[in-house]
């Protein structure tokens, strides 16, 4: 794929729905998602992930149906949690580990297209398959499915990467001041669309970046009644220490308290890497 494409070619599936890019394919089969978020400054994604679910969540056992859930990172502390886990990636690589883990059962499945009944699950997780669905009917669709498989009084909650995370990231990085990187940096804080130009210029795969507002939105078109919005990340992220915080338990515990006090706070959710939004039936 080129940067002056908008979408990735795709076929179809039997549901009928475009299936991932193959860049999209690609990019997780170099299986390094898991570890990205078990060390460095992505751990602070996990654990402010873990921090807000566990507050969200009802208590053990309930059914939790984690979509998008790639290799089991979060399903793995859900499982030990007491929760009743099925995972579901695109990734066949994502779904072989997931199925390894005590606790989960785990397929291949399309966040659009749930093979699943009715009000079977407690809650519906969505941390991944919205910032790699492109076009809003596609994003609408798979919150639309997430409100069809949960229960009434249950919980789905979506993760989403903000519009302005690639520019705030690289600016942290130094990555913007590479003239062959900036325009795909400006492009995506424009329009929030990241084309992927590959090589190892190539900043992320097809990606969709949200305005927090532009996710209540869609929520609401599926059917969804928003609860709450999170910063995962808050500011914290874009601190050039914060992983050698994160080493130290005394100063990991500050942050995340210090992260969680603006969480919510409308002003700053922009201003964070990833965005959780919560809701449920209407």
């Amino acid at each position: 794929m080129t940067a002056d494409h908008d979408t990735p070619t795709t076929s179809t599936s039997a549901a009928g729905l475009p299936v991932l890019a193959e860049e999209i394919t690609a990019y997780y089969e170099r299986d390094n998602e898991d570890g990205r978020l078990r060390k460095g400054s992505g751990r602070l994604e996990f654990w402010r992930t873990q921090d807000v679910l566990r507050r969200l969540l009802p208590p053990a056992p309930a059914k939790v149906l984690d979509v998008g859930g790639g290799s089991g990172v979060h399903a793995q502390w859900l499982a030990a949690d007491g929760y009743d886990v099925e995972l579901l990636d695109p990734v066949p690589l994502h779904v072989e580990r997931a199925a390894r883990l005590p606790g989960v059962t785990a397929h291949v499945g399309d966040a659009r297209a749930l093979r699943l009944p009715d009000e079977s699950a407690d809650v519906v997780l969505l941390l991944g398959p919205l910032y790699h669905l492109p076009e809003r009917e596609d994003r609408v669709r798979a919150l639309g499915e997430a409100r069809r498989v949960v229960r009434p009084g249950g919980v789905v909650v979506a993760a989403t990467i903000n519009r302005f995370a690639g520019l705030h990231d690289t600016l942290s990085t130094g990555l913007y001041f590479d003239p062959d990187r900036r325009p795909q940096i400006e492009s995506a804080a424009r329009d929030g669309r990241m084309r992927p130009t590959g090589g190892d210029k190539s900043l992320f795969t097809t990606a969709y970046f949200h305005q927090p507002a532009d996710v209540l939105d869609e929520f609401a078109a599926a059917g969804l009644a928003p609860s709450g919005q999170y910063g995962v990340e808050g500011a914290a992220w874009l601190m050039g220490d914060v992983s050698a915080w994160l080493d130290d338990p005394g100063r990991r515990e500050s942050v995340l308290r210090a992260v969680r006090q603006t969480e919510s706070e409308p002003s700053l959710l922009g201003v964070s890497g990833h965005l959780l939004t919560a809701g449920g039936r209407r």
